[in-house]
């Protein structure tokens, strides 16, 4: 497990997205290599606060992407274990997720896997918790009536199958759910707490999101650092990989 700790939340979302741009070039992706997820309510796709709103206006349009190559649950799918059903049979096909990004909420949930989900849940609905739905009252102009109270979620399990998990934390409002996260046992009350036994997690947070942590954590995580901005620096570019790939192709044979 890695904890990356940066001074400002801008700092922490600059390293995360050096590190993502990097990891996407290593991948390679291409036409049978991709996928991407969201996390819908029961919206209509043309809603401003639903995920399809909320993915194409902060990434999909700004990236040369293949609409058919995004997918997201339909939330207002008309049998919604199906719906769920069919998305985990959609990553399996894909070859499983290699990089999952996601942040938590102030109660440690990752996703929407409120407090007291499975660890092993898949994919399904779920029913939100008040303090989520309090969270996402500003994004409907406060009116908790128009906050949806279900959603379709990937499950703890489903994240835990992926290759490598980055989660962002950032904020004094989050610091008691990392300390959770990083300094106490695993617990389904504190979903995050499950990615301790990630086989390659990494934590990307800001200084205020360390307040509950011990002096000695977050000193021991700092002193690692230099390390872990080599994976940052320096920062792939897709030309060099395609030159690095036409290089190789030309190659002599050799026995």
């Amino acid at each position: 497990m890695k904890l990356i700790i940066l001074e400002h939340y801008s700092q922490a979302s600059e390293w995360a997205a050096k590190y993502i741009r990097n990891r996407i070039i290593q991948f390679n992706p291409g036409p049978e290599k991709y996928f991407t997820l969201g996390l819908p309510t029961g919206l209509p796709r043309d809603h401003p606060e639903s995920y399809h709103s909320f993915m194409w206006n902060n990434f999909f349009k700004h990236i040369d992407i293949h609409p058919e190559n995004t997918h997201i649950l339909d939330g207002n799918a008309i049998d919604l274990q199906a719906e769920c059903d069919a998305f985990e049979e959609k990553i399996k096909a894909a070859g499983g997720i290699e990089l999952f990004v996601g942040g938590i909420g102030p109660d440690g949930h990752i996703a929407f896997n409120e407090p007291g989900s499975s660890l092993v849940s898949r994919t399904r609905v779920k029913t939100l918790a008040m303090d989520t739905i309090l969270a996402n009252a500003r994004f409907f102009d406060g009116e908790l009536t128009k906050v949806p109270t279900m959603a379709l979620t990937v499950g703890v399990g489903t994240v835990m199958d992926a290759r490598e998990v980055m989660i962002l934390i950032t904020g004094a409002h989050k610091a008691f759910a990392l300390y959770k996260a990083i300094e106490e046992g695993v617990n389904h009350m504190w979903t995050v707490s499950a990615f301790q036994q990630h086989p390659c997690t990494v934590f990307v947070c800001d200084e205020d999101a360390t307040l509950e942590l011990k002096v000695k954590t977050v000193k021991y995580f700092k002193g690692l650092m230099l390390v872990h901005n080599k994976l940052v620096d320096p920062l792939y570019s897709i030309k060099e990989k395609e030159t690095e790939k036409s290089q190789s192709s030309k190659k002599p044979y050799s026995d």
